[in-house]
């Protein structure tokens, strides 16, 4: 059931009131507001304090990177890679023929473009088989992306070479303009070109005639020539500039798909495509080009002080699935010689560094059954620390040291023995009280040893000595318990018979009445909401219980009523929910919020909320000066 409209309406009173609301001066700790001769726990106890804390070893890489050749590779993150790990554990190996087939296919490719082939390396026979590696489901076509790379790269290539085409032609066109415009400067001269003739005489001067501008460096198909030659040079620059950022653009997207597998620990595809790289730019410009601020470019210059390159790619690739290897080696030893913790750690870094690799995929079912065991009871072993169940973790630790020679149990020992002697300390004093009629020490002792070590078998003797001795004390310690928990329907159940046992107990006293006080005003309300619904009224029925939730908002039969008139209810509670919504909202949609609650007054004219909405909106719409709101009809 949605019931969204309860949250405005009880918001203000989960802090006002309870069923049972602890005194202030015992407020601040639970384990204080309850008697202290009890042999329940607080409600929210506190871990036992211990040289153990949170360090049994556990295999899970706390770092969240693995070094490989100086280089720090990002792991991911821990939970994650924990969850997959015990899928790992749990999966058949990948042995199969078509997984075999697959590996084949990747040496092939591998061996076709390496530059130690016979002949050199063979781009596109190793092109052709990458289609057959991506159907294999393992690969999740990464092959088919590789291949998809390659393919666009060569495009991007013969581009490049139709632009370096175009350029070769317009040289030999501006050379042989060039050469046509030095003949003519060379050759074509005015005949009349440095001579001079008088035209007409005065008596100090002659004007000479001009000499002609047709022929020559003066002509205008030498100025149309030189204006040929620069605007050459200009398409010839500008193919040039488009021929570079075209090849850095298409080297970037490759380079793109090469880190990520690399991040993604794919460490065969990266070389694939490093190896086609080489074959397919054979400029000697390997340079990756990543953000300088960015992750990828962080793993090589905090480590090893350079910038990343395909051949960096390569070579890291190489070391890393070497490592895993030696892993798997590590691995397979140490298992011989029952050595299993170490070589669970060993199986976990050679899965978190090449979970995809050979080595790591067909390492048999058998062998990984036996770390997922350890596994599990190390797990178990750390949860039973956690929660002092010492019974448990002694028969975990046997097991564990019985499967695992290598098991570092020296911590686990000393907190179990250090716990429990303890725990049977506190026990032994706590009997000693309960036999001097000390009632309230033996009470903080039983405490303590429930707190150390709830699952003492020792604790089940004393209590059966606290019931031979007095069944009163089993009734108060039952209310104490119940107190704790907050189960205060059960105390009521049981108030004629705990009432006698906490006589003369001023607090619990107190507790007791205050409980009994507000489960019988809820169980009153209850049975008029009961009446109202049978009658029909069930939005009297809703609204007289929902104004009681504020007040006792941790009470389960309560809330339960409440949940069944929900439904019955829904349209009215929906206004209600848009008004107080719209109310609250910043800036306050005074209008809007009004118009719900007339609504759900529409729905239930005798709605207390509705009306009270009603009156507090309308006084911030009507003027102050009016003395008093009116009534929105």
């Amino acid at each position: 059931m949605k019931a969204r409209f309860l949250l405005p309406l009880c918001l203000v009173g989960l802090a006002q009131a309870q069923v049972y609301t602890p005194p202030p001066a015992q407020q601040p700790s639970a384990a204080a507001a309850t008697p202290k001769d009890t042999a329940a726990s607080p409600a929210n106890p506190q871990p036992a304090a211990g040289p153990l804390g949170q360090e049994i070893p556990m295999l899970d890489p706390t770092a969240e990177t693995i070094t490989v050749g100086g280089v720090a590779i990002p792991l991911g993150d821990n939970r994650l890679l924990k969850a997959r790990f015990d899928k790992f554990l749990s999966q058949p190996p990948e042995s199969d023929e078509s997984a075999a087939q697959y590996r084949k296919t990747i040496a092939e490719i591998l061996a076709t473009i390496s530059p130690f082939k016979t002949g050199g390396p063979d781009l596109y026979a190793a092109f052709k088989q990458l289609p057959g590696a991506s159907a294999y489901p393992g690969d999740a076509n990464l092959c088919g992306s590789l291949a998809e790379s390659i393919y666009m790269a060569m495009l991007s290539k013969k581009d490049v070479n139709g632009l370096s085409k175009l350029n070769r032609s317009i040289e030999e066109e501006k050379k042989s303009i060039i050469a046509r415009a030095d003949w003519k400067a060379r050759h074509e001269k005015d005949p009349e070109l440095g001579e001079s003739k008088d035209v007409k005489e005065t008596k100090d001067k002659k004007s000479k005639a001009t000499p002609s501008t047709g022929v020559g460096i003066h002509s205008l198909d030498y100025a149309n020539t030189l204006r040929r030659i620069a605007e050459i040079e200009v398409l010839k620059k500008s193919n040039i500039a488009r021929t570079e950022a075209q090849t850095l653009q298409t080297k970037a997207q490759y380079q793109v798909s090469m880190i990520q597998w690399f991040v993604q620990r794919r460490y065969e595809h990266v070389l694939m495509a490093a190896r086609f790289y080489n074959q397919i730019w054979k400029d000697g410009d390997t340079t990756l080009r990543v953000d300088k601020k960015s992750d990828v470019s962080k793993l090589f210059s905090e480590s090893v002080g350079i910038s990343p390159t395909v051949a960096s790619l390569d070579s890291l690739s190489n070391e890393a699935i070497r490592e895993a290897g030696k892993y798997i080696e590590a691995f397979d030893l140490m298992l011989s010689r029952d050595e299993l913790h170490a070589a669970s750690q060993r199986l976990m870094e050679a899965y978190a560094l090449g979970e995809y690799l050979a080595p790591v995929a067909t390492l048999s079912l058998e062998k990984k059954r036996r770390v997922a065991g350890y596994f599990r009871d190390l797990n178990e072993l750390y949860g039973t620390l956690q929660a002092h169940d010492y019974t448990k973790t002694i028969a975990l630790t046997a097991r564990l040291k019985a499967a695992a020679k290598d098991f570092p149990s020296s911590k686990v020992d000393s907190a179990i023995a250090g716990y429990t002697l303890a725990s049977d300390l506190a026990i032994e004093e706590a009997k000693g009280y309960l036999l001097s009629k000390d009632s309230d020490k033996a009470a903080e002792k039983i405490k303590v040893a429930a707190e150390i070590w709830p699952t003492n078998p020792k604790l089940t003797e004393f209590r059966n000595l606290v019931n031979s001795s007095s069944g009163l004390v089993t009734i108060r310690n039952d209310f104490d318990r119940l107190l704790s928990e907050k189960n205060f329907r059960e105390i009521a159940h049981r108030q004629y018979e705990m009432a006698p046992a906490i006589q003369g107990d001023s607090a619990r006293e107190e507790a007791f009445k205050q409980i009994i006080t507000s489960l019988t005003k809820i169980e009153t309300a209850l049975g008029k909401a009961f009446e109202f619904s049978k009658i029909g009224q069930d939005y009297a029925a809703w609204e007289q219980l929902a104004e009681l939730r504020k007040d006792f908002p941790d009470d389960p039969k309560l809330g339960r009523e409440l949940e069944l008139l929900a439904p019955k209810v829904a349209v009215f509670t929906h206004a209600l929910d848009k008004a107080h919504q719209f109310e609250n909202r910043t800036p306050k949609q005074v209008g809007s919020a009004l118009s719900w609650y007339l609504k759900a007054r529409s729905i239930y004219p005798q709605s207390a909320f509705a009306d009270e909405g009603v009156k507090r909106l309308s006084q911030e719409i009507l003027p102050p000066d009016d003395g008093k709101a009116a009534d929105v009809q």
